[in-house]
Order: C-alpha cells, then structure tokens, then sequence
C-alpha cells in the first residue's frame, strides 16, 4: 500500500513539474509569423504609420496576456483559448489594413 501511495506521489510530482514548464510554441510561432507580416506591409508600403502603430500596440497586448498567463508557470486552458482569440482578431486586423487600398504614399 505504502508503495503504491508513494509511486503515485511520484507520478503526480512529475506530472505537475511537466505542466508547470509548459511552453506555448503554437503561440509562440503565429505571434512571430504575424509581427513579419507586419514589417513586409510597412517595407511594401501597404501599411501608413498609424496602422502599423496601432497594429504593433496589438502585439504588445498580445505578449503582456501571454506573459500574464504564464506568470504562475501554468497556461490554463482558458488563458490558452483567450490569447489565440486575441491573435485571430490581430490576423484578421493586419489583412484589413494591408488589403484596405491605402499606402504610405
């Protein structure tokens, strides 16, 4: 009994120091795919100023929520759910204002 007490505290250790060390790559890498898509507008001249300011004020969000959520050494689900809306709301603000037939000219 004691030895199956003590292996499943070891188990459960393990599992929270793995979860506690939890990375966000997904988010990592669509967060780094979206700050290039907005120096490729500011280089092509499809985004002016104030867009690409209020676009790179969005990305700022977006790092400050993801250093919040992982602030406590575990991204909940819900954080999770919540940082990956705010990076579709900010996909779907870069394509608007590169395509909206505005330019830095």
């Amino acid at each position: 009994m004691k030895k199956i007490l003590l292996i499943s505290a070891f188990c459960l250790g393990i599992i929270s120091l793995a979860s506690a060390q939890q990375r966000t790559p997904a988010i990592q890498h669509r967060q780094q795919n979206q700050n290039m898509r907005i120096v490729h507008g500011v280089r092509n001249g499809e985004l002016t100023k104030p867009e690409t300011q209020r676009l790179a004020r969005e990305q700022q969000h977006i790092r400050i929520e993801k250093r919040h959520a992982k602030a406590d050494g575990v991204v909940t689900r819900r954080e999770r759910k919540h940082i990956r809306r705010e990076q579709r709301i900010a996909n779907r603000d870069i394509y608007r204002q590169k395509h909206d037939g505005q330019d830095r000219n």
